[in-house]
């Protein structure tokens, strides 16, 4: 088949990518380098920054590029917001790309207007990056991406997309069942791809010190809890300096981040999540033991009884606290959870089953 994969979310589109041609078909990847977080791409739809200039220059590279995206089997987008301008601006372009190909489809890879309804409106979660228990988490971000996401642009762009589209892929369990009661027979869950043949598999060994891993991304911090995480990270370094210590990784190229991150025993990351992404996923393929989303529901959606290699936290500062006070005291735990981290990605998350799977999904819808 012929395949046109638009938007970037952690590199999934080019992990994608990389397994659908290992399956003999065609991927072209368009997207944007997001920034300082450098993702790759076949073809430049390239944003640097969120400026005037920038968005006239990336309008240009959408208008001189957008002609040739005809006569796909698949077309892929991985959000309303698939091409770094405002996602009602961006409909004009999805309506192209749904009448000139075959098959188009939605990636609910990220925050939109399904995932922010369930998160406000409904008991789905026990906690959120909106909402802990029945408490709001009032913050800018938080304001700024509700309205959008209820009221705005991309509620409305979202809400069209998903109806017209040929089919829906969820990547973590919280985008499905966000999904699920509107669009039961046109979404599905699929995991994320990793290309563990790029990676240095290790199993870790019992650490004198043990290196925590974080990183950062300053304008998304209390977003992926960082904020939180972070200064209660300090605390449990401060308690036990010589039990262990903490590499900081904030706002790098994601090459430099993977680099930083081969050190590390143990890696923080996502605080609301009930799933491991994309970064947490690269930690474990590593061997490195990841603190962040790794609740029930995860490992139920992936029908996985007896793996449990990650040291899930509820979003609280005292669980956070107990959870790593815990790793630090009891690092004879380190080498069972690597191996288990290890066995979980190549056994639910290799990239070319991965990419059998979506085939499989895009040529049924």
């Amino acid at each position: 088949m012929k395949i046109l994969l638009i938007g970037e979310c952690s590199n999934l589109h080019w992990t994608l990518a990389q397994g659908l041609r290992i399956l003999g078909h065609e991927v072209h990847v368009a997207a944007s380098h997001n920034g300082w977080r450098q993702y790759k791409f076949d073809i430049s739809l390239n944003r640097q920054t969120s400026s005037f200039k920038d968005g006239l220059l990336c309008l240009g590279r959408i208008l001189y590029h957008f002609p040739k995206f005809r006569n796909y089997d698949i077309v892929q987008i991985n959000h309303p917001y698939f091409l770094r301008i405002r996602s009602e601006k961006a409909l004009p372009f999805y309506r192209y790309l749904k009448k000139y190909n075959k098959k188009i489809f939605l990636g609910a890879f990220g925050t939109d207007y399904y995932y922010a309804k369930a998160c406000m409106e409904t008991n789905t979660f026990r906690y959120s990056d909106f909402k802990i228990g029945n408490t709001f988490k009032d913050t800018p971000t938080n304001r700024i991406e509700l309205q959008e996401c209820l009221t705005g642009g991309t509620a409305r762009a979202n809400q069209e997309i998903a109806k017209t589209c040929n089919g829906i892929i969820a990547c973590l369990w919280e985008y499905y069942v966000s999904y699920a009661p509107y669009f039961e027979d046109k979404v599905t869950f699929i995991p994320l791809p990793i290309n563990c043949n790029e990676i240095t598999s290790r199993v870790h060994n019992i650490p004198d010190k043990l290196n925590f891993f974080i990183g950062i991304q300053s304008e998304r911090s209390d977003v992926k809890g960082t904020d939180i995480m972070y200064p209660v990270l300090k605390k449990v370094q401060q308690k036990y300096p010589d039990l262990c210590h903490i590499t900081e990784a904030k706002n790098i190229p994601y090459i430099q981040y993977q680099k930083l991150l081969d050190g590390a025993d143990v890696q923080l990351d996502q605080l609301y999540s009930y799933t491991p992404s994309m970064n947490s996923l690269l930690a474990m393929a590593k061997g490195i033991v990841v603190v962040g989303g790794g609740e029930e529901e995860n490992y139920d959606i992936l029908n996985e009884k007896q793996l449990r290699p990650i040291i899930n936290v509820y979003p609280s500062e005292e669980d956070i606290f107990q959870k790593l006070e815990d790793i630090v005291l009891h690092k004879e735990r380190i080498p069972e959870l690597s191996a288990q981290s290890i066995e979980y990605v190549q056994k639910h998350h290799d990239y070319i089953k991965v990419a059998q799977e979506y085939v499989d999904f895009w040529t049924t819808h």
